[in-house]
């Protein structure tokens, strides 16, 4: 059984910071300039999602992020043809497999891996097989979690958007909803990860979860670095992780 001492990684989603370059399309936000900036700053790995839709995050991008990416490289992705096929030939360390919708404004809620198994399986057998780690987004349902080793996926990232959006007793019992999850999970033998919606409020109940080993935050801490600068978002965001540990 993991222990909340044992260390908590920061996963640093770009797609926010891209975002702004393609509001108009320009050459900036530059991605090596910003993979630099936030590896610098301390993140543990850079987080990325190639979307069907292109909307941030382009092909070139994702090649971009392999070649020059000195920590470890996360890319979010559905469980496609061409997304699997895209993985395949990029490799990165890690690939988070996300539901993905065109109407979304970003992904919401998780996968259905008991409707979607088949699907989720295939991708999951060939990411396998070209040694990377997959996780699954999903929610912390002990039914979807209990069906995850027989997808093959060492990995899961908990879904934290609606304990996010919660507060007072609801958002507790969403929390509590989550460590059950965790615990669950930790005791099959999966890693246990999370993210979506996570700031600097909501993050340390979150980080005090023991079985917890990543989070992945995007929007806040590029909110944040608008007006302090991504090293201090990022290390503002690893104190609050840290001491949750503690």
């Amino acid at each position: 059984m993991a222990t909340s001492s044992s260390p908590l990684l920061l996963g640093f989603n770009i797609d926010h910071i891209i975002n702004i370059r393609q509001a108009r399309f320009t050459p900036y936000p530059d991605v090596l300039e910003t993979i630099q900036a936030v590896e610098a700053a301390g993140a543990d790995a850079i987080t990325l999602h190639l979307r069907e839709d292109r909307r941030h995050i382009q092909d070139a991008d994702v090649y971009l992020v392999r070649e020059h990416c000195k920590t470890r490289m996360n890319l979010e992705m559905a469980a496609t043809e061409e997304m699997t096929r895209i993985a395949s030939e990029i490799l990165p360390d890690d690939v988070c497999v996300v539901p993905e919708k065109r109407e979304e404004l970003t992904t919401e809620g998780g996968l259905d891996v008991i409707g979607q198994f088949d699907r989720i399986q295939k991708t999951t057998l060939v990411l396998n097989n070209k040694n990377i780690r997959v996780s699954l987004f999903i929610e912390p349902n002990i039914e979807h979690i209990r069906r995850v080793p027989d997808i093959g996926a060492p990995v899961i990232e908990l879904h934290t958007g609606s304990y996010a959006n919660l507060e007072g007793a609801a958002q507790q019992r969403e929390l509590e909803r989550i460590e059950q999850a965790a615990a669950f999970a930790d005791d099959l033998g999966i890693q246990v990860n999370a993210g979506h919606g996570l700031d600097n409020k909501n993050t340390y109940a979150i980080a005090a979860i023991p079985q917890m080993k990543e989070l992945n935050i995007g929007h806040y801490l590029v909110a944040r670095a608008v007006f302090v600068g991504i090293e201090q978002a990022v290390q503002e965001m690893k104190q609050v992780m840290a001491e949750a540990r503690e």
